[in-house]
């Protein structure tokens, strides 16, 4: 068998185009020269920098002309089905023998995902000891060729800034992450290769935390927008917010109420504007936690006034989201508009089957995970959905940043190749 494996990979041909890419970028896998009729798994592997490794495969029979097009053509079993071009990404799970509760996040954004692309012979579930016919490393990127990466530390702020080629200035994004803490780089990365100037801001475990043991303040997070407001690179009158979970309601309260922060635009995924505390138990006995409950106001007097919103509002919600009441939050906020008479300033995405970590394109769905190597919590959605709204989700913020964030429509620069 070894011997018929190795020489019918001879004849094989594999390739990945673009085999350098952006993370959001789309690739066509296409293997040739195969047998007409011949049936074979396509498999992707992808070691992360925590030591994990994932994988996905599709079951796929070549053409008459020896071809298989991962774009155009049907996987019929695997870890997706279906016509699936991004499957092999989207799809990826710990390999068997992993430990449970897994979430993947790409840690330094100065090095790709590197994912190696596969074909074995036969339809195959369990790669171990499996002779490969073909193999390719494929490259994925969170940065372009040319973004800067800027580590601050001035005025006790934990952030990093990412500027993009070229002599600016350019719009800003302040991009702030969940309750996890820690400093959260790729997406801000990401939208500095789309064109937007963005500083991740760490504000759970900030130096500033770290020496006083309570939290950062209001002004810690004006502290933040005025350093990107007067950085040389940036139009400091084109700056937008960006949040996800926690980060929502700490958005919100800034662009509503602060005197110093003059926020043209808010973007920002999964509301949490109401909270609860739910614990359920696997049969592992781990407590998986929904509706998360965090040091936030949720008296109804306490409630974020939207109504006094001046600027345009895109809010992305995943109506399984099983961590935040996401969609009763959005219905809040929408009605809380209306009645103010704002609600032309409100664009509102709200995706049936999708979870809470609605990430950039193409990133694993985990409907749950380890939070803080503490608790197990369930985020939710269903991974064909939740892949689907992630993609959609993230053309549709890039459209409403350069809509509203550049002064014309066509100033924004090209995706750069790698």
């Amino acid at each position: 068998v070894w011997r018929c494996q190795t020489i019918i990979g001879l004849f094989f041909s594999l390739s990945v185009q673009p085999s350098r890419a952006l993370v959001d970028e789309k690739f066509i896998v296409l293997v040739q020269n195969a047998p007409p009729g011949f049936q074979m798994t396509i498999h992707s592997l992808h070691h992360s920098e925590d030591g994990h490794s994932w994988e996905a495969f599709g079951h796929y029979t070549a053409d008459a002309t020896g071809t298989v097009n991962v774009s155009q053509d049907h996987s019929v079993g695997g870890t997706y089905s279906g016509v699936e071009p991004m499957g092999l990404l989207w799809s990826l799970r710990p390999v068997p023998g992993s430990k449970s509760w897994l979430r993947f996040r790409k840690m330094n954004v100065e090095t790709p995902m590197e994912v190696a692309i596969s074909v074995y012979q036969g339809h195959q579930t369990v790669f171990v000891d499996q002779v490969q016919l073909t193999s390719v490393v494929a490259e994925r990127w969170y940065m372009a060729p040319g973004v800067r990466r800027i580590p601050v530390t001035e005025s006790d702020l934990t952030a990093t800034l990412f500027l993009p080629p070229g002599p600016g200035p350019f719009p800003g994004v302040l991009d702030l992450w969940g309750g996890a803490g820690q400093l959260v780089e790729y997406r801000s990365a990401l939208l500095a290769s789309h064109g937007f100037a963005s500083l991740a801001l760490d504000y759970l475990t900030p130096k500033i935390t770290l020496k006083t043991g309570k939290m950062v303040k209001d002004d810690y997070f004006e502290t933040a927008y005025k350093f990107l407001q007067q950085h040389p690179k940036v139009s400091g009158c084109r700056i937008a917010m960006m949040g996800l979970s926690y980060s929502t309601s700490i958005t919100l309260k800034m662009a509503i109420y602060s005197e110093v922060m003059k926020v043209r635009r808010i973007c920002f995924r999964n509301t949490d504007y109401k909270f609860y505390l739910l614990a359920r138990f696997t049969e592992e006995k781990q407590a998986i936690y929904r509706d998360l409950l965090l040091p936030v106001p949720t008296d109804p007097g306490m409630k974020l006034d939207v109504g006094r919103l001046q600027c345009p509002l895109l809010l992305i919600v995943g109506e399984d989201d099983q961590n935040w009441a996401a969609p009763e939050s959005a219905q809040d906020i929408k009605e809380m508009m209306e009645q103010a008479g704002n609600s032309h300033l409100l664009t509102l995405l709200s995706y049936p089957n999708t979870g809470h970590l609605i990430e950039p394109p193409y990133s694993p769905h985990a409907r749950a995970s380890r939070f803080k190597s503490v608790v197990v919590v369930l985020w939710g959605g269903d991974t064909v959905a939740h892949s689907r709204a992630q993609e959609d989700a993230w053309r549709k913020t890039l459209a409403f940043l350069r809509e509203n964030l550049y002064s014309r429509k066509n100033s924004i620069a090209p995706v750069r190749e790698i």
